[in-house]
């Protein structure tokens, strides 16, 4: 498969590159991407809910009123779950949502996650490009010249680029990764996704 490398202008520079059909042309598994987008959001979450059970809010354990023949439900002292301020039962307790997942499974989710997106047509190569400084203004000029301003786009650098991140981090929806790091869940996420000529080689690395 060949696809077109483009500048930052948004102008074709008559080259191409070739890329890897084991990585960009398999049948997407839509059940392993799921898989992995569920992994990765669980690791998102803290975990950290906690309410209080009848043990261990603090009250009298007097019991307010008889048992039979008040007309009520059967509620014992001041901490039961029937009344305003008691205990919860079975509340939500400190857990770890995160699960693994095996690493060719992930593997073949990132794969079918590229594999849809070249599909889509969301997938573009450009060259390899950097600021002198933080310009907020000059990342504004290449998204104008892709005319995705506005859309969900994501540039992926095969090493850290502090002033193109500098400049794209006020920019609403858009967002600088690095091309080891990239996630199923950043890929499908994206609208547009512009991958730098140096970044198509550690993809191929880890992937291949």
């Amino acid at each position: 498969m060949e696809l077109t490398v483009y500048n930052i202008k948004g102008e074709s520079t008559g080259r191409k590159v070739q890329l890897n059909d084991d990585i960009y042309a398999i049948e997407p598994n839509e059940h392993v991407m799921y898989l992995a987008v569920r992994q990765y959001l669980a690791d998102q979450r803290q975990g950290t809910h906690k309410s209080k059970e009848r043990s261990e809010l603090s009250g009298s354990t007097r019991k307010l009123f008889r048992q039979k023949g008040t007309g009520g439900a059967r509620r014992g002292d001041i901490n039961s779950p029937l009344l305003r301020g008691g205990a919860r039962v079975f509340g939500p307790k400190p857990r770890d949502y995160s699960f693994k997942l095996n690493k060719k499974v992930k593997e073949l989710a990132r794969k079918s996650a590229l594999s849809s997106k070249i599909t889509d047509e969301a997938i573009m190569v450009i060259e390899d490009f950097n600021f002198e400084a933080p310009k907020t203004k000059q990342m504004i000029q290449i998204l104008d010249a892709f005319k995705v301003n506005g859309n969900r786009n994501m540039f992926v650098f095969a090493e850290p680029n502090k002033n193109v991140v500098l400049s794209a981090r006020n920019i609403q929806r858009t967002e600088v990764a690095l091309a080891r790091n990239l996630s199923t869940y950043d890929i499908l996420k994206a609208k547009k996704i512009f991958l730098t000529e140096s970044a198509l080689k550690p993809i191929e690395e880890i992937l291949g």
